[in-house]
């Protein structure tokens, strides 16, 4: 029997673990730290660089932050950011999270 299959029989329901959280360790390159904004609505502002990474709120249009550095995943790039004011989803200035680049523009 399968370990599926033996889970499926059994009853159990296990979830894969999330990514854990990681801060400017992760970075590869550094950004200069010009204010930027969110030109999306329902940005996920994540622990990490990806999808794989739990999400801390979300960002919407307008919001605005600073650039500490970068990385470059699956070609996509990501940027770890700290918050410059509260975000309109209630977010506290000050907070640092991961944003996907594409989606934000500087100067703001």
């Amino acid at each position: 029997m399968t370990a599926a299959a033996a889970l499926l029989t059994s009853g159990a329901l296990v979830a894969a673990p999330s990514a854990s959280a990681v801060g400017s360790s992760a970075c590869r390159f550094n950004i200069t730290p010009e204010r930027h904004k969110v030109l999306v609505d329902g940005l996920n502002f994540r622990t990490g660089p990806g999808t794989n990474y739990l999400a801390k709120g979300l960002l919407y249009k307008g919001d605005r932050y600073v650039p500490k550095c970068g990385v470059r995943t699956d070609n996509k790039a990501w940027s770890y950011v700290k918050l410059t004011q509260r975000s309109k989803s209630g977010l506290k200035a000050g907070t640092c999270g991961w944003v996907r680049a594409g989606y934000t523009i500087s100067p703001a």
